[in-house]
């Protein structure tokens, strides 16, 4: 048979003969997106509220990422980093700006991201300083490097030995951070909001502290805005909430818009650290990405967008917290930033969500009980209560 004519059931039960079971995929098979909107090979459509997990910022299908992959596949595509590639240097430039950083490097994703990031750091620190602190709950990939900084046993326990070098304290205690602290320290390294720990939002004073502590005891302070950064909380990286002072900041996920892209930026004095042959990847930055890359950047990091982003965060939130008020024995909490939002309830998330793939409408859930909310940033009012409708609906 065709491939083509496949029903979307023999599509998913190929799938499951010939690929190895990493994921637990929903029994659906998107082909095409528009906008906020998804469809399966039956033709059904779907709200996306997850956007390839926070990744499709632009949704689907945005003309100014199509044309550039276009215009660039029709040119080169790739030529490897022995060479100078103009929309890399362009992208780099305009990271550089809006994250007020020095230089970046470019990879293929977040965890390599944070390769980079624990890399440079370690060779900052010159062998005598080589550990990093995170926190408990974090994520930062599935490298065994950066599943080593990760803050969360149930990733971690079936790859040990992991890494050496890394250790979890509880987030939002300064004290027992401090306490870590040792000569052997180079780095704290954190997300602003822990996106897969259950959008989980620190203080700001939390957060001031932990800068105090790198500027008293001399270390980087690393943050990972894979998750947060490209105007997903409303500011071009989520640290300008807070006023911090990276040295080095991790990016990925919305970068390419779905083409694959990642990438680090970080201070003159320490990206100096790293000479030729201390990094480096073959696809990293060839010139499809980065042009794909930077056309995303140009409309994602562009002030009256991040504003557009602010309003629908707050009107998103508000509609939700709404909801609490109406349900306060199903739901627990609504906390967030921007469009990265997070709604706890008290009955089974994965039950919920079931109901509203029913009903045509893509969530991500946290464990047992969290709803994760990452859509693409050009959602509108209306298609926020088109949702908030069939919640309500499945909530009553």
């Amino acid at each position: 048979m065709n491939t083509l004519e496949q029903t979307m059931e023999e599509l998913i039960a190929e799938g499951k003969q010939y690929l190895i079971p990493t994921y637990n995929p929903l029994p659906i098979v998107l082909e095409r997106g528009e906008g906020c909107y998804v469809w399966d090979t039956n033709g059904k459509k779907y709200l996306d509220l997850v956007a390839g997990i926070a990744v499709n910022s632009l949704g689907g299908n945005h003309p100014a990422v199509v044309k550039a992959i276009q215009e660039q596949a029709a040119q080169i595509i790739h030529c490897s980093n022995l060479y100078w590639i103009k929309p890399q240097i362009k992208l780099a430039k305009l990271l550089v700006e809006k994250s007020g950083l020095d230089k970046a490097f470019f990879c293929n994703s977040g965890a390599e991201a944070n390769e980079a990031a624990i890399k440079l750091a370690r060779k900052w620190g010159q062998g005598e300083k080589y550990e990093i602190i995170t926190l408990e709950k974090s994520f930062h990939g599935r490298t065994l490097g950066s599943l080593a900084a990760t803050g969360q046993e149930k990733y971690q326990k079936a790859f040990r030995p992991l890494p050496a070098g890394f250790s979890a304290v509880p987030a939002g205690d300064l004290t027992a951070l401090e306490q870590e602290i040792r000569p052997t320290t180079c780095a704290i390294m954190l997300e602003i909001i822990q996106g897969e720990g259950g959008i989980n939002l620190p203080s700001p004073e939390y957060l001031q502290g932990i800068q105090e502590l790198c500027q008293k005891y001399k270390l980087l302070l690393i943050i990972d805005e894979v998750q947060t950064g490209m105007g997903r909380t409303g500011k071009a990286f989520a640290f300008q909430h807070y006023g911090l002072k990276p040295d080095i900041i991790s990016i990925a996920k919305a970068l390419g818009n779905g083409v694959p892209l990642g990438a680090i930026a970080a201070k003159a004095e320490i990206a100096d650290c790293f000479t030729p042959g201390d990094h480096g990847t073959t696809f990293g930055g060839n010139p499809l990405a980065t042009a794909a890359g930077l056309a995303s950047a140009e409309i994602l990091l562009a002030d009256d967008f991040l504003a557009q982003v602010t309003a629908n965060g707050t009107y998103f939130q508000n509609a939700l917290k709404d909801l609490q008020a109406q349900h306060p024995d199903k739901i627990a909490d609504v906390r967030g930033l921007g469009l990265m939002l997070g709604c706890e309830l008290t009955i089974n998330a994965k039950d919920v969500s079931a109901q509203l793939l029913k009903q045509g409408v893509l969530v991500n859930t946290i464990g047992e009980h969290i709803l994760r909310f990452v859509p693409p940033l050009i959602i509108t009012k209306t298609e926020i209560d088109e949702f908030i409708s069939l919640f309500k609906d499945i909530l009553n």
